[in-house]
């Protein structure tokens, strides 16, 4: 009896919460005002279930009902972004994806932010190989032509460069910095799509065998995409996107 006092129930969600949270997911980056039909589109929920959802929104400040019937988000929405925004913690999502890069490639992997003309290496996972360039965390090496300083140029700018598009990512480079080093670089953006960071991998020269670099450069690129959506954040259009 003792054990089944202990047992807890399982537990399910409250569908009616579903719903709501579904109404408010249904926003897009770009939208204002939401017509009724178009929330009816995007969440698969009839008109007169998202009324009533959308009046206990809008009493708690999530939603504002516009003078035609179209809904915004409201400020509510805002000030739990605001609470993310200043508890978010990069360094959690940062250093994992280094260990992964790490253990899947077997060279050092770091994180780059910009700080004037000077990149600065905010995070860094050393290889396990005793051959291996010495940065060390807070480093503030110059914005030179690597693969790293050239990711944080082409990518901090708004509106981004047309060059950016055309760049082969990540950018490789070798001994641009030290001439027995190599390295490549991807861009990871973070929240309304601005470059939070470069990531990176390097490795002596003398690795970077044709082989090395081809089986690495998918596994970089499939690392940023991960961080980039981890901490929140798209990649941007490209500007030749846009003008097609």
């Amino acid at each position: 009896m003792a054990e089944k006092a202990n047992r807890r129930p399982a537990l399910e969600g409250v569908a009616s919460a579903d719903r709501a949270l579904s109404v408010l997911s249904a926003f897009r980056k770009g939208d204002g005002a939401v017509s009724l039909a178009e929330l009816a589109d995007r969440t698969g929920l009839v008109k007169s279930t998202i009324m009533r959802l959308a009046i206990s929104l809008v009493d708690h400040g999530y939603l504002a009902r516009e003078g035609d019937g179209s809904y915004r988000l409201d400020a509510e929405v805002l000030r739990l972004g605001t609470i993310y925004t200043q508890s978010f913690r990069l360094e959690a999502h940062v250093m994992p994806a280094l260990e992964e890069l790490v253990a899947r490639t077997g060279e050092t992997a770091a994180f780059y932010v910009r700080r004037g003309e000077q990149r600065l290496c905010l995070f860094r996972v050393d290889s396990p190989h005793l051959l291996r360039m010495h940065v060390r965390v807070g480093d503030a090496l110059p914005l030179d032509s690597s693969a790293i300083a050239q990711v944080l140029r082409a990518f901090a700018a708004r509106p981004l460069p047309d060059y950016a598009a055309a760049l082969d990512l990540p950018i490789v480079t070798m001994g641009a910095t030290d001439p027995h080093t190599g390295s490549m670089a991807a861009p990871v953006f973070g929240p309304g799509d601005r470059l939070a960071g470069a990531l990176a991998l390097s490795a002596p020269v003398i690795r970077w065998t044709p082989e090395a670099l081809a089986a690495a450069r998918p596994i970089l690129t499939e690392a940023a995409a991960a961080l980039t959506r981890r901490i929140g954040g798209e990649t941007p259009e490209w500007p030749r996107a846009a003008a097609e």
